[in-house]
């Protein structure tokens, strides 16, 4: 891969590879471990991204924050052994492409589908993903069918947002979606969402903009080629039990995902592709 000026190959201390941006637009990280973005501030603004403090970034362990590739499929397997979330959050992505402009920065990576176990993932396909950076962020995943016959899979960009203050944060953009949470529903959202309690919803037939409203300001978030998406926060309890993330942490963050989940899963054609687009920015 050939770099560009305000791009370069960093490590952790703990020896995880990412490629670090630093230029006259923006700056970020993005992690082959996982394809992952794990930071994102616009020139001159608040960082877009939030990644936990007890993040020790280790090799094979998923990492907690930034925007986690949820591929092939969403949530817990029927295979319960099976890694949740699919297997491409541990799995280690090529660097492909750096193109600059004036304008923006485009890197893409993809996954290298021969060492994939084919007892999770049996198809001929690839995967690829890009993330366009400028005063804004866009990530696009894109899903190859290389082979003769159909195959059905689901799929999130786990993006985690920050704030400074959950009891004075709120979502807008979801009324007159369907969603269900804990396996109940499906309900109406009606109205913005406040977070005040552990929130797993998932939505479907969900606009394709949404607004996170913090103290610090508004995030805007909207999707491409998905009618899905999820929002969570764990709450009190569930932080103390999940890894590497501190007891206090639900405080600073709410997960906004876009997707295709449950009725909005793709079914990809022979010789087809699919890409699934986030884009996040400050509203002003």
């Amino acid at each position: 891969m050939k770099l560009s000026p305000s791009v370069s190959i960093e490590h952790t201390e703990s020896g995880l590879e990412f490629i670090n941006v630093v230029s006259s637009l923006c700056s970020a990280k993005i992690f082959l471990q996982g394809g992952q973005i794990t930071e994102f501030t616009p020139r001159g603004k608040q960082p877009l991204l939030w990644v936990s403090s007890h993040e020790a970034y280790k090799e094979g362990v998923s990492m907690r924050g930034g925007i986690p590739i949820c591929w092939p499929w969403f949530g817990t397997h029927k295979n319960e052994d099976w890694p949740a979330h699919g297997f491409t959050r541990t799995s280690l992505w090529q660097a492909d492409e750096v193109n600059e402009s004036d304008h923006e920065i485009i890197i893409s990576l993809k996954l290298p589908m021969k060492l994939v176990n084919t007892t999770y993932w049996p198809h001929h396909s690839a995967l690829k993903v890009e993330f366009v950076l400028s005063d804004k962020l866009q990530v696009r995943l894109t899903t190859t069918n290389l082979g003769n016959t159909s195959f059905s899979f689901s799929q999130a960009l786990h993006a985690y947002f920050p704030t400074s203050d959950i009891s004075n944060t709120h979502i807008d953009g979801l009324q007159g979606s369907q969603y269900i949470e804990f396996g109940k529903g499906p309900f109406t959202q009606n109205d913005v969402v406040n977070i005040a309690r552990e929130t797993d919803m998932i939505y479907t037939q969900a606009p394709s903009l949404q607004a996170i409203n913090t103290p610090e300001g508004v995030i805007h978030v909207s999707r491409e080629n998905s009618h899905s998406c999820v929002l969570w926060n764990p709450w009190i309890e569930k932080s103390k039990r999940l890894s590497h993330f501190a007891d206090d942490e639900y405080q600073t963050m709410v997960c906004l995902e876009a997707a295709n989940v449950l009725e909005d899963a793709v079914v990809l054609e022979s010789k087809k592709s699919h890409t699934l687009v986030t884009t996040i920015s400050w509203a002003n």
